[in-house]
């Protein structure tokens, strides 16, 4: 590259980059080049002076700069997504073990109070220790419950056995691993 002299606020360029761009010796013009705050102060860039002062500054963004920004943002979104759906299932899992606690404590009370399991989980209901049978998170339908029924009374043979224990009938698997049907 040909030596260059500052002068001033105003850069020139030798005669051997002054030809090289066809452009004769002393014909560049001092172009102002913008500053921080919108002034324009008369000094001239190099690059400008090699380009015989009509380089511009273009604005915006470039192709890559935008697709590079978009790929963060859909790096950023995905995780974001994977949060929200595994709070979702730890939710529903959280109140799958709040029903189940529920209802297995109603089979108790009935059980404590009557000497015997409820034949149904419609039995709690209809003798007011469960306002409504809740909805299993994962089916979606308060009729899925698994109904497991006690062991036979040894004392009375001839007694319906009656429902000693609840659970989910989702066939999915949890968060840690376990079916939530063997929960």
């Amino acid at each position: 590259m040909a030596p260059r002299t500052v002068s001033g606020d105003v850069a020139t360029i030798g005669t051997a980059a002054a030809r090289a761009d066809g452009v004769q010796q002393g014909s560049l013009s001092p172009v102002a080049a913008p500053r921080g705050d919108g002034a324009r102060d008369g000094s001239v860039s190099s690059a400008e002076a090699a380009q015989g002062g009509h380089a511009r500054r273009r604005r915006g963004f470039t192709l890559l700069e935008l697709m590079v920004v978009m790929a963060l943002i859909v790096v950023i979104a995905g995780m974001a997504m994977a949060g929200y759906r595994n709070s979702v299932v730890l939710a529903q899992e959280a109140v799958l073990r709040e029903d189940l606690f529920r209802m297995r404590d109603a089979i108790d009370q009935y059980y404590a109070d009557k000497n015997k399991y409820p034949a149904t989980l419609e039995a709690l209901v209809t003798d007011g220790y469960l306002r409504a049978i809740p909805e299993d998170p994962f089916t979606r339908s308060n009729t899925t419950w698994q109904e497991i029924p006690a062991e036979p009374d040894a004392n009375n043979p001839t007694a319906e056995p009656g429902v000693y224990n609840v659970r989910s009938g989702s066939d999915r698997v949890s968060m840690q691993g376990t079916p939530y049907n063997e929960w």
